[in-house]
């Protein structure tokens, strides 16, 4: 036999073996590509979560408005604050004239020119005036307490009047006035203003030498007489027909709490817990509350099944806003904030009296219709479908406030509620120290808050408090002021 013919029977082992080895080849190949798009498409994954993360500081920078946040390095070439001059200016403002003037002063004319030495001649006489803090210093009283025995039980007596803040003497005898305790109050809870930053303004313009120390104490205190106002505000808001809550974080004690506020027209309690759930707004307002609850989209605020729910149109439109921006082709977010912005109008023209009550129903279901129609559609795009989803769990309560006048659109009353707090948070070091600091604050704020609303004077309120033999609800809230939207 030839050696060609030997050869013949071994060709198609050979070609399996190179094909086996070609294909193990191109596995390899494939492998390698596998893992190169593996690499690659973490790397996306990785790039894309850092720029959602960079959108979303930046989003964050742009709404931060106080210290030590910024919005950016300044502009090179700001534009001129102010308006803009012409005839679109408004009405310019000025210093009224005082009606009352408690000094007199004459300002006769030199008698040569400064510029040339002429003699100079009277023309008219013109009017400046000129409105100024006086010096002030502390009022000191000296309280003569003629201290007794009772006859029948021997327990000891002591006088009282009626400028008394206290029956503490000995070693506490000396201490602050009402006034100023209620300055300190202003200052720390209303402005934000550290203790040592008062006892500074305390030394420095009134000439009254104060510590921290004391300064806290002294907050405890008028808290304590607070406590029966802050009782009976918390049942005005729990008993109201409309309340707006809202929250936000808190420290106390370097943990992390939550800084809740429930505001009403005329009333705000301020309620610092360890949660955000449930069950701390229900501290205040009862699982049981079934007024009108306006809120924002928070989950817990669904579980008052018996209130009259109303959710944040401001925060829808918003987030409209944001979709728009970060998907230009989308149609969904502008079809939703039409109805929205639609709604308002509606509002608008029954609060102007030029649409009547059954037209507001009607449009009501009209733009209900139209929702529901807008949510069957939200595209492929996954932020889209979450946002329908969320549009369709609040959807009874998207338009509310046309059923109820007194309810508003937008949670506005606890957010601006919220504001002060927020500003002491960023100041003062972002919460309290302990927790009798924190039911301090929340007193104290409470108090403050509905005073402003109620357009009482704030020392007027805790001067009466402070003053009273034992803690009462201050008269100056109750009878409690009309509940007005």
């Amino acid at each position: 036999m030839s050696r060609r013919a030997e050869q013949t029977p071994s060709d198609p082992i050979d070609e399996l073996r190179r094909e086996n080895a070609r294909l193990r080849r191109e596995l390899e190949r494939e492998k390698a590509e596998r893992a190169r798009t593996e690499r690659e498409r973490a790397r996306l994954e990785r790039e894309n979560t850092r720029l959602k993360d960079d959108l979303e500081a930046a989003r964050r920078a742009g709404a931060r408005q106080a210290a030590p946040f910024s919005k950016g390095a300044p502009k090179p070439r700001p534009r001129r604050p102010g308006r803009k001059p012409g005839r679109a200016y408004g009405r310019r403002g000025y210093r009224q004239v005082p009606t009352v003037v408690h000094e007199r002063h004459e300002v006769p004319l030199p008698p040569t020119c400064a510029d040339c030495g002429g003699a100079v001649r009277e023309t008219h006489v013109a009017a400046q005036y000129q409105e100024d803090l006086p010096p002030v210093a502390p009022v000191v009283r000296r309280f003569d307490i003629h201290v007794g025995q009772c006859q029948g039980c021997d327990r000891r007596v002591q006088g009282r009047h009626p400028l008394q803040t206290s029956d503490a003497l000995g070693a506490a005898a000396v201490q602050l006035g009402p006034h100023a305790i209620a300055l300190a109050v202003s200052l720390n809870k209303q402005f934000g203003l550290s203790f040592g930053k008062i006892a500074t303004v305390f030394r420095t313009r009134f000439a009254l030498h104060v510590t921290p120390s004391a300064l806290v104490r002294a907050l405890h205190r008028a808290a304590a007489q607070s406590e029966p106002t802050y009782a009976a505000l918390c049942e005005t808001v729990r008993t109201s027909p409309v309340v707006v809550p809202d929250e936000t974080g808190w420290k106390v004690r370097g943990l992390l709490h939550w800084l809740w506020a429930f505001a009403t027209a005329t009333t705000t309690v301020y309620r610092i817990r360890r949660g955000r759930g449930f069950r701390d707004a229900a501290s205040v307002l009862g699982a049981d509350f079934g007024g009108g609850l306006g809120r924002d989209g928070w989950a817990p605020y669904r579980q008052f099944t018996e209130a009259f729910h109303q959710t944040c149109v401001g925060h829808l439109l918003r987030r409209c806003r944001t979709l728009q921006q970060d998907h230009p082709r989308a149609r969904f977010p502008a079809r939703i904030a039409r109805i929205l912005q639609h709604a308002l109008a509606v509002r608008d023209r029954r609060a102007a009296g030029t649409m009547s009550a059954h037209g507001v129903d009607v449009a009501r279901g009209h733009l209900f219709q139209q929702m529901l129609g807008v949510l069957d559609d939200p595209g492929t795009i996954p932020e889209m479908q979450r946002f329908a989803r969320h549009l369709t769990v609040e959807l009874s309560a998207l338009f509310s406030f046309l059923v109820d006048p007194d309810l508003d659109a937008t949670n506005w009353r606890a957010e601006q509620a919220l504001r002060p707090a927020v500003i002491t948070r960023k100041v003062c070091g972002g919460g309290n120290r302990s927790r009798r600091g924190a039911d301090t604050q929340q007193v104290l704020a409470s108090v403050l808050r509905t005073a402003h609303q109620r357009g009482l004077d704030v020392s007027d309120v805790l001067t009466t408090l402070l003053r009273a033999p034992k803690p009462i609800v201050s008269p100056h809230f109750y009878p409690p002021a009309v509940s007005v939207n």
